[in-house]
């Protein structure tokens, strides 16, 4: 029975690309580099905001002191406009609503720097909706490791067999399996089926009313 379900939050929960893409393409700016689409930072995000940064600045740009400064600036710039065009995907607040009417508990996972996680989600979601919100933290190792998942299941009281992860990339696939979790892919998200199939997602969602049809059916597989 599914009790718990961890959500990614970048191209899951919310449509970020576009203000990730416009930071980043500022930065560039400022800094006289090539600038990329919104349809390449889809494969340039997932990996959390220092491989992003990393992946956008020129070859010659990367020395440990250009990539911090340049994470500095970045992460001045994306805080300053996170919430320019940002918005829930269609369907999500209804089912937000709907999990929270079965007593499904919900939480984000998320490589976002953890400072920006809370803010975003407190200004699109409704007070209550997750349990808990965790993005990327010192010291914790970026998904796919699943150290992070351990520790948020540990804080939501959630167990294995019962908990769920859901997401739009390879990089959630592998998190949620190599957590020993099931994993769902989000076709609305970033990457796409292709990608989500190649991974291995247990399951494809078109849609986000899709996951509750898969948990009707997990839940009425159980025994008794």
């Amino acid at each position: 029975m599914i009790q718990t379900i961890l959500f990614d939050l970048d191209g899951t929960l919310l449509n970020t690309i576009d203000d990730l893409a416009d930071a980043s393409n500022w930065v560039c700016r400022q800094n006289h580099w090539p600038t990329f689409t919104v349809e390449q930072y889809k494969h340039m995000v997932g990996n959390g905001i220092p491989k992003l940064v990393e992946r956008f600045s020129p070859e010659d740009c990367r020395s440990p002191r250009q990539l911090a400064d340049t994470l500095a600036q970045f992460t001045a710039r994306y805080d300053a406009h996170k919430e320019d065009k940002t918005a829930p995907y269609p369907g999500i607040p209804e089912l937000l609503a709907a999990l929270k009417e079965k007593g499904v508990q919900t939480a984000v996972f998320s490589n976002k720097a953890d400072a920006l996680c809370g803010g975003i989600i407190d200004h699109y979601f409704a007070p209550g909706s997750f349990a808990a919100v965790r993005g990327n933290r010192p010291g914790v190792p970026v998904k796919p490791d699943p150290t992070g998942v351990y520790s948020l299941m540990e804080q939501l009281g959630a167990k294995k067999e019962t908990t769920l992860f859901v997401g739009d990339s390879n990089v959630d696939i592998a998190t949620g399996h190599n957590a020993g979790l099931p994993a769902l892919g989000a076709v609305w998200g970033f990457r796409g089926a292709d990608e989500l199939r190649a991974a291995g997602a247990d399951e494809l969602v078109w849609q986000p009313g899709d996951i509750l049809t898969y948990i009707r059916r997990a839940n009425a597989a159980q025994p008794g």
